[in-house]
């Protein structure tokens, strides 16, 4: 029965080979000493098997009973194919026996029992796919449709751990999911994905076209981000008047080419001991793609009710570069939006016109016009390598963008102060236009040195440029002799980063090999402000003449409406540098029980020395049931953008229970002016946090991950609320400053505690004739309470002023949702795929920061009025369920057509009350589902 088995298997081979090179001499197979890059992680042994015959261009023949239960080791690294094999055979009785050129049959000793074994019960691999055998009737049937595990490279230094195995939460979005999500961006495909993101759509003034994302209810510049593993320069741009992401300048992952993109990993635990300042929240790292495959879509698509018709053109493809295995991948995109136009409210101010103006009688005002920027740009990209000498490799990547981004801001009427009649008789809204230009560049050489100790040494230089200008603006201090097009000056930002890291696997006894690995990390950093044409900010001190409206009344607004230029007097270059040194420690000290350890000292130019620190855990009692926690200690540097920042933009300032729009000032802490208000130099923030959860896998096809953290920051950066009144303009006239109604000052003036829990389950089904299924429910509870706020300063305590107030208490608190949930089906059958998902939102609060004079009904009123009350208004956001839906489907071999709907049911946030309806906003601005409505779109995709 046995040599029956042998015998069936060995002539099944010979069915599959071609009789002539059966019948020729046999010749040596050279297919068997090519190098190659193999990257195979541990897991069943089958699936090593199709992997090796993937990446080595090989068929392997196996028995599938021998196998089903053997779980292979990792394989990694340079290596003829056959060392890989036999990496992978090692400690199994599996024998290779040749079967033809390119052709590995696997067999057992004769001896073998084979009471598990059926007949003919063997497996065939081929470099071109994975399948059984067709036609066999007895063929097994194929294994369950589990989707391979990818290896992780954030938040570990070992080369083998796998999402189920990570010592901490994080999420993997591959090419199907970021294809299938029907975002347009990078920015909002993580916020739709990740239900512990959160993207901020709102903001004003210069910082107006950057968007920002929130990780766990902590800030976008706590969340540190990576592209292929090495940290990604923040935007020049500071976000001023943005709600619930003010004062930040994180990276802008919109200048990220998304047909770049293989995978995306998101690290939702603290890592600064891991990779230095900013992770404080986690990481978000971006992998490129890095095959020789390759990829065209269009799509286009317009709102439902506000126009912003957008399109976006996208290529990409890989190329090979020599026999070793060198490759280049090139990406890039073009992007054009236009912009919506959504319902606003009539503008209240009175008069409109000048008085006696019969048109004052019309309350028809409708003159606002908020919606989504005009956006007109390109993202380009490339990920390359090259093999050189037996075990090192030379490797590059970067990226380019050019955008040009406007937008409208605030309406001023025909009789305001700030408006000039014979310039603009029916008033004007601002326009305001960001040019931004960004690369980055990285290179490196990494691979095995010998005693298998492997190395990477890189260096990568990112730089962001941003230059402002305004068109239909005006500088009223320059009465008719204004220009209505002014340049507003340019900000940059440069960092240099140079990184060393050695890791090695050692045998200290343990139940697996100890992984080391220590570096060195050298990081430069410079911020630029230059200063915008002199009629963007100088004060013309016109005053209206005799005979004309408002005659004798010396115009409000110095400088360009909207934002005004930089300053001479505020611009210059400001550069830091510092060096840090880590060490990582990651290993298995018995069957089931893994540790990590890290520690990180950091050495600052500009603020002196901190040290981090790591520790994780992971208990597996039983396969398909983990207990993972960690313990970390974190730090956020301040930028130099939060040092120096120096620009005004007229926003919504309180004076004597009104909501005037007025000039206020970022004002830099070593300033004359902030110092006056009690500004101290910045320091960084400091974090502990704590993370417990559970990994559940009761089946091959359904996992789920249940997580808990608290995350306390100390001393946390925070821009102030708007300060005004006659302490600080006096401290303003002091500095020189002219024209400005207010300022706002960084300081560490709070400490934070946030709370929550994220849950994450996946189950791939398969339907039978129905095709498969993909089914996830994720969520995320979070709270963040203010634990500590440090006493007012003393030089503004008796203005009753204070630097963190209510607004801001409630921005961080509860302007960002209390819950997220997300549930998503994905099914596909044959050519055609089906994706919906519902993204329920919870509650948001928008805390007022001033109490102003109103009705019952919150309409504005005068004070003294019948029912005219003094009191805070805020504004709630209602929980909302936002439905997403895209059908595919595939029209020949690599042409696709996909319609789908973001906001499927055109769902808008809660209308603002009359009295916060400010210059003609109608919709709540902090809704992350934007206030633009629904988006439908069409998109087609080729493959090649």
């Amino acid at each position: 029965m046995q040599k029956r088995h042998v015998l069936a298997r060995l002539s099944l081979a010979t069915c599959l080979v071609a009789p002539t090179q059966l019948l020729a001499a046999p010749a040596p197979d050279t297919s068997l000493s090519q190098r190659h890059k193999f990257s195979i992680p541990s897991q069943p042994l089958s699936g090593a098997l199709r992997a090796l015959s993937a990446q080595a261009g090989i068929r392997i023949l196996f028995p599938y009973d021998e196998v089903a239960n053997i779980r292979s080791r990792r394989v990694e690294g340079w290596l003829s194919t056959d060392d890989a094999l036999s990496q992978l055979l090692a400690g199994t009785e599996l024998r290779r026996s040749p079967a033809g050129a390119g052709v590995i049959a696997l067999i057992t000793p004769p001896n073998r029992s084979a009471v598990r074994r059926r007949p003919l019960a063997i497996q065939f691999a081929q470099a071109s796919g994975t399948a059984t055998l067709d036609g066999l009737a007895m063929a097994p049937a194929p294994e369950p449709a589990v989707e391979s595990a990818p290896i992780i490279v954030t938040g570990t230094r070992q080369t083998t751990r796998t999402v189920a195995e990570s010592l901490a939460p994080i999420d993997v979005l591959g090419e199907k999911d970021l294809e299938a999500s029907g975002k347009q961006s990078v920015r909002d495909l993580l916020g739709t994905l990740v239900p512990s993101i959160n993207v901020s759509n709102n903001g004003a003034g210069a910082s107006w076209a950057v968007r920002t994302l929130s990780l766990r209810g902590l800030g976008g510049d706590q969340l540190l981000v990576l592209v292929n593993g090495k940290r990604r320069h923040n935007t020049a741009t500071l976000f001023i008047n943005g709600s619930v992401q003010n004062g930040q300048s994180p990276p802008d992952l919109d200048l990220i080419p998304g047909n770049a993109i293989q995978r995306i990993e998101v690290l939702r635990d603290g890592a600064s001991a891991q990779y230095g300042s900013d992770a404080i929240a986690g990481v978000v790292n971006i992998i490129l793609k890095n095959d020789t495959q390759g990829g065209a879509a269009l799509t286009m698509g317009n709102t439902a009710d506000n126009g912003g018709w957008q399109g976006r053109w996208q290529i990409d493809k890989g190329f090979a570069i020599g026999p070793d295995g060198g490759y280049i991948h090139l990406s890039g995109e073009g992007v054009l939006q236009d912009n919506t136009v959504v319902n606003s409210s009539p503008i209240t101010s009175n008069p409109f016109y000048p008085t006696g103006d019969a048109r004052n009688a019309d309350p028809a005002r409708i003159r606002a016009r908020y919606g989504q920027p005009q956006v007109i740009g390109g993202n380009a990209s490339y990920d390359a390598m090259m093999p050189v000498g037996g075990d090192m490799e030379l490797y590059s990547f970067g990226t380019y963008s050019k955008r040009h981004a406007a937008g409208w801001l605030t309406y001023r009427n025909p009789a305001a102060l700030n408006n000039i009649l014979g310039i603009y008789p029916e008033g004007y809204i601002p326009r305001i236009h960001v040019y931004d230009e960004d690369f980055q560049v990285a290179g490196g050489l990494r691979g095995e040195i010998g005693g298998g100790i492997h190395v990477d040494l890189s260096t990568s230089y990112g730089q962001d440029e941003v230059k402002y200008a305004q068109t239909t603006s005006l500088n009223p201090s320059m009465g008719p002799a204004s220009p209505t097009h002014f340049y507003l000056g340019k900000i940059r930002f440069d960092e240099w980063t140079s990184n060393l890291d050695f890791s090695k696997e050692l045998d200290i006894g343990l139940a697996g090999p100890l992984s080391v690995a220590v570096g060195a990390e050298y990081k430069k950093n410079k911020f630029l402000i230059g200063p915008g044409d002199p009629e963007s900010y100088i004060d013309g001190g016109y005053v209206s003449p005799a005979g004309s409206w408002l005659a004798g009344a010396t115009r409000t607004g110095v400088g360009s409406q909207g934002v005004t230029g930089f300053l001479p007097e505020g611009s210059g270059s400001w550069s830091r540098d510092n060096w840090s040194a880590y060490i990582n420690l990651e290993g298995q000290i018995a069957e089931g029980l893994e540790f990590g350890l890290a520690g990180r000292h950091e050495d600052y130019s500009d603020f002196g020395t901190t040290d981090t620190g790591k520790a994780s855990l992971r208990i597996e009692p039983f396969r398909g049931f983990a207990i993972r926690g960690t313990a970390s200690t974190g730090f956020r540097a301040p930028t130099l953008q939060q040092q120096h920042y120096a620009s005004s933009s007229t926003i919504n300032v309180t004076v004597n229970g009104v909501n005037q729009l007025l000039p206020v000032q970022a004002l830099p802490v070593d300033g004359v002016a902030a110092r006056a208000l009690g500004a101290q130099p910045l320091k960084p923030e400091k974090s502990t946090n704590f993370s417990a959860g559970i990994v559940l896998t009761p089946a091959p096809n359904f996992n789920v991950t249940v997580d808990a953290y608290q995350i306390k920051v100390r001393d946390r950066i925070l821009l102030s609320e708007t300060l005004s009144g006659p302490v600080v303009m006096n401290a303003l006239a002091a500095a020189g400053i002219q024209g400005i109604a207010g300022g706002l000052i960084f300081s560490n003036a709070a400490d934070t505690r946030t709370r929550g829990l994220d849950i994450v389950s996946t189950y791939r089904a398969g339907l039978g004739d129905l095709g498969t299924a993909t089914i996830s429910l994720s969520a995320n509870f979070n709270k963040t309470i203010f634990t500590h706020i440090d006493p007012v300063p003393d030089e503004i305590a008796a203005s009753g002023l204070v630097l963190i107030g209510r607004a801001k208490q409630g921005d961080l608190s509860e302007g960002t949702p209390r819950d997220k949930l997300i549930g998503n089906i994905l099914w596909e059958k044959g050519d055609f795929n089906l994706n919906l998902r519902a993204t329920r939102y919870g509650k948001i609060y928008q805390r007022a920061s001033a109490a102003v004079y109103h009705t019952e009904d919150f309409a504005a009123c005068t004070a003294g009025s019948a029912g005219c009350t003094l009191g805070y208004v805020d504004e709630k956001l209602s929980p909302k369920t936002i439905l997403d839906l895209e059908l595919g489907y595939r029209l020949a071999k690599g042409v696709k057509l996909s319609v789908g709907a973001n906001n499927l049911l055109n769902t808008y946030p809660n209308k603002l009350k009359p009295v916060n309806r400010t210059a003609g906003s109608l919709y709540n601005a902090y809704a992350p589902y934007g206030i633009s409505g629904g988006f439908y779109y069409g998109r087609l995709n080729l493959e090649f």
